[in-house]
């Protein structure tokens, strides 16, 4: 059976798009209830209302965020901690809460090296995992809500063999650490064909990014047989807390 209900929990604006957005776009038209938190940038912020946008062109309901500030930009939280820096007990505490709440079959986040290795999606693999089983524990934070048991995580992540052809064809640093998942090991490849375009639409409401990160940059530049043929697919871990888990998507037939 698929999710009645799924959260997604990302470090930053943008990453909702990137990594899982046509999964998101494909789950909002099979009718099930999303969330999204997004653990830096504060409510008022242009990257926080660039993120509202491009959920909206996914057709999901808005973020909620938790105001940390980005480890690179001190005005995403003016006031703030770093995300990094925050005390962990205290992140795991929100993030459990906002599980509470929300009660997602599914949630969803980063693998445990944050995709391709940067720290805030780290911590935020670390804390939502850390959260979804304080979540199931009614002993833990007893004043964020009454107890709720997710059924899977899906951590998303790419396959080795796509991350290096997309070092290949931006130019990262050849000298940077592995990243991405042996293609072998990877455990559902979520085909968003259908909705490549709302992907693409969602990705480019992040204009300030699209400004600034040489990525995206060279996402932009590509042809657009290219482009789609790298977006059409989103990979995902799978981590069932319960027998049997939960299915995040059901292929028709």
């Amino acid at each position: 059976m698929p999710p009645g209900s799924v959260m997604f929990v990302h470090a930053h604006p943008d990453d909702e798009s990137l990594w899982t957005g046509g999964t998101i776009a494909r789950l909002a038209d099979a009718g099930a209830t999303l969330s999204t938190l997004c653990l830096t940038w504060a409510d008022g912020t242009k990257r926080h209302a660039e993120l509202q946008r491009a959920l909206a062109a996914l057709g999901a309901p808005p973020a909620t965020a938790l105001g940390y500030a980005d480890r690179g930009f001190a005005d995403s939280a003016p006031g703030a901690p770093r995300l990094c820096d925050a005390d962990f007990d205290v992140v795991v505490m929100q993030v459990a809460g906002a599980i509470r709440t929300h009660r997602p079959d599914v949630v969803v986040t980063y693998d445990a090296y944050g995709v391709y290795g940067h720290p805030d999606h780290i911590r935020t693999n670390r804390v939502t995992l850390a959260a979804v089983d304080a979540a199931a524990t009614s002993s833990i934070y007893p004043d964020a809500g009454l107890a709720w048991q997710v059924r899977s995580a899906y951590l998303t992540t790419v396959p080795t063999s796509t991350m290096e052809a997309i070092r290949r064809r931006i130019g990262t640093d050849p000298d940077a650490p592995p990243a991405g998942t042996p293609d072998e090991d990877i455990d559902l490849s979520v085909d968003v064909a259908d909705w490549v375009d709302r992907k693409w639409s969602a990705i480019v409401e992040h204009r300030s990014e699209m400004d600034r990160s040489t990525a995206l940059k060279a996402l932009l530049a590509l042809d657009e047989e290219t482009r789609r043929r790298l977006l059409r697919v989103e990979y995902y871990l799978r981590r069932d807390l319960v027998p049997g888990g939960c299915a995040l998507v059901v292929e028709p037939g």
